[in-house]
């Protein structure tokens, strides 16, 4: 559909809309520019002010995967105020509050309007040094992919509604989907990177797909060197899977060659349609140690998962 709007002319927009970038990046001087993006969903756990953390986190996310710092946010509200006591949404924007005081970022204000059902999220604002922006367009061969949150929430999400979960679980992986990826872009732009992208709805194969296909590389994913919350494992082999991670295989299917050995609860994991995922990095491999290290001290536990190799653009080869 994007393909029908009028491409942009303006010199200043550094980032937009083609090449499927994280967010919008508008430059206003030679070393200031303006990240915007907009991000909203249903609710996925039912603690409301835990749904309120993890759609807040999941907003901020795309201006920490271009290197940027959020300064400023407005609430997006859909609520069905005739069904659901309003004490509800008061503690869904406590929760997105709380996350933005974590990210030191203003809350402006908002738009609501009455919907059939919860939705909630941000329009966010951030700033970046255009000369340090980072992209999903510049990963070169010979990079390593570093992946900064464990895969399957959407597996374990889709669980949860079908009351397949413990709570134990559920605790877990709100924690999880509520982290900021604050630590880990600091941590990005100290050391250096080619290329990065925020893991979320179109799964890791999906979001690599993108990155791949803008950097005009091919890469190679080694399955088991991806972190996976374990739960999702037994999750996937009874078939709780949403329905986002079953279109993500099915777009991934020309730009994907599994291996053999690759097993269907695998394929479906890294496909898996993620709420508020890790950040997914490009490094030099001269620089990998050094990155594992500094995200490891910053308290973000990542894993290298594969590399970028010359090839078709947008191709991928998963192996065990």
């Amino acid at each position: 559909m994007l393909r029908h709007l009028t491409p942009p002319q303006d010199s200043n927009l550094l980032s937009g809309f083609a090449g499927n970038r994280d967010a919008a990046v508008y430059r206003l001087t030679p070393d200031l520019a303006i990240v915007q993006t907009v991000d909203y969903i249903t609710p996925i756990v039912d603690d409301p002010r835990a749904f309120g953390a993890i759609a807040a986190a999941n907003a901020l996310s795309d201006i920490y995967a271009m290197g940027g710092r959020p300064v400023l946010a407005l609430n997006l509200v859909g609520f069905p105020i005739k069904t659901l006591p309003m004490g509800i949404l008061e503690a869904i924007l406590a929760g997105g509050e709380a996350k933005l005081i974590e990210a030191r970022a203003t809350l402006g204000g908002g738009h609501s309007i009455e919907d059939l059902e919860p939705k909630y999220g941000l329009a966010v604002t951030g700033v970046v040094d255009p000369r340090r922006m980072v992209t999903n367009a510049s990963a070169q061969p010979g990079d390593i992919l570093i992946l900064t949150k464990p895969l399957g929430t959407g597996i374990i999400t889709t669980g949860i509604d079908r009351g397949l979960v413990r709570d134990d679980t559920i605790a877990r992986i709100t924690r999880i989907m509520a982290q900021l990826n604050r630590a880990a872009s600091e941590v990005m732009l100290a050391v250096g990177v080619h290329a990065c992208t925020d893991v979320s709805g179109f799964g890791l194969l999906g979001h690599l797909r993108e990155l791949t296909a803008a950097s005009g590389v091919a890469a190679s994913v080694f399955a088991q060197r991806v972190p996976v919350v374990p739960e999702a494992w037994d999750l996937a082999r009874q078939g709780a899977i949403p329905d986002g991670s079953h279109n993500n295989a099915r777009y991934l299917a020309q730009f994907v060659e599994w291996a053999a050995a690759i097993t269907a609860e695998a394929q479906a994991i890294l496909c898996d349609a993620q709420t508020s995922g890790g950040l997914l990095m490009a490094v030099p491999a001269n620089k990998e140690t050094e990155l594992l290290l500094r995200l490891q001290e910053a308290g973000v536990a990542a894993a290298a998962i594969g590399e970028i190799m010359p090839g078709a653009p947008g191709q991928i080869v998963v192996t065990p």
